[in-house]
């Protein structure tokens, strides 16, 4: 038990695959004690089997939570031991159905004693231990049912890997990757426009200059985003230029620069922040809804390429 001591959590499944195999192993001694001719595998499919009611693999396999492959590979083998019989389906010809053979249930009826002895076992074993496993197997089916492991541990490393981002301010020296950032994204979608140009090149100028602001976002000391804060009439920002390397997707930057100009609109007081974008940009929409933006009527763009005005009252 050492290496799972060391190990802890990260060998769950391992540890698991180990109690399996014990149980499998105990399992294969106990059906020789009852001389019962059956392997441990295939006791799902057999003890969903009836002598009377034929069933479909398909409807075997949801019931025990196998694969079909796996099930079909089960009745094979129970097949060549004589356990089972197989029949075409009434409606359908090409679906075969099957059922336990009078050697079968000859070998179920057989098992009955086994299969008491094997839950009074059972039953006193859990009373020994302080946690009732049969529960926590239950509870810990239903989580990965409601969300897998993989997802889990997906949503952990970009946990991870969101913290090493930082967010910073703009100096004079980001402008070559303020540029090649939103350039990047744009000539992938659609053109440059002389708004982007003069925005891109002089963002000094036509942003900084007019008491807005930019952010970059920095990971692992390389720039892979950006954001800027254009100031409107009405007092409120435009978000503008967001960008993010595709080197750096799946790690939340988007939502962290454009949370950070959100709270710097905030704090300077502005009362709602605006946004231009395309519909055909699905990713960019569901990240500004996720930032609180709705759909929003405002003046004409000077981007060609913008179809959808939003905003976020603060």
């Amino acid at each position: 038990m050492d290496f799972y001591d060391r190990t802890g959590k990260m060998a769950l499944g391992s540890r698991l695959r180990r109690l399996s195999e014990q149980m499998t192993e105990q399992a294969a001694a106990i059906y020789d004690l009852y001389q019962v001719d059956l392997q441990p595998k295939w006791f799902p499919v057999f003890y969903s089997l009836s002598p009377t009611e034929a069933r479909s693999i398909t409807d075997i396999a949801r019931e025990i939570g196998h694969t079909h492959p796996s099930v079909s590979q089960i009745v094979r083998e129970m097949a060549a031991k004589g356990y089972i019989t197989e029949k075409k389906g009434e409606s359908d010809g090409r679906k075969n159905f099957i059922l336990l053979s009078p050697a079968g249930e000859q070998t179920r009826q057989k098992m009955q004693a086994q299969l008491d002895d094997v839950t009074s076992a059972i039953e006193k074993a859990m009373k020994e231990t302080h946690h009732d496993l049969w529960k926590a197997i239950a509870e810990w089916e239903f989580l990965l049912g409601e969300k897998s492991l993989l997802r889990r541990v997906q949503e952990e490393k970009k946990i991870r890997e969101s913290s090493e981002v930082q967010i910073v301010d703009y100096t004079p020296a980001d402008q070559p990757a303020f540029r090649r950032l939103n350039e990047e994204w744009i000539t992938k979608h659609f053109r440059m426009e002389e708004s982007d140009y003069k925005a891109l090149d002089h963002p000094q100028e036509y942003i900084l200059d007019k008491g807005g602001h930019i952010y970059m976002a920095v990971y692992k000391g390389e720039t892979v985003g950006t954001c800027g804060l254009i100031p409107m009439e009405d007092g409120g920002f435009e978000l503008a230029k967001m960008a993010v390397s595709p080197r750096a997707q799946g790690l939340g930057i988007g939502f962290l620069i454009g949370r950070a100009c959100i709270e710097k609109a905030r704090a300077l007081g502005a009362p709602r922040v605006y946004l231009e974008s395309n519909t055909a940009l699905k990713p960019a929409i569901n990240l500004y809804q996720k930032l609180g933006f709705r759909k929003a009527a405002g003046p004409p763009s000077p981007y060609e390429r913008a179809n959808i005005q939003m905003e976020l009252i603060l």
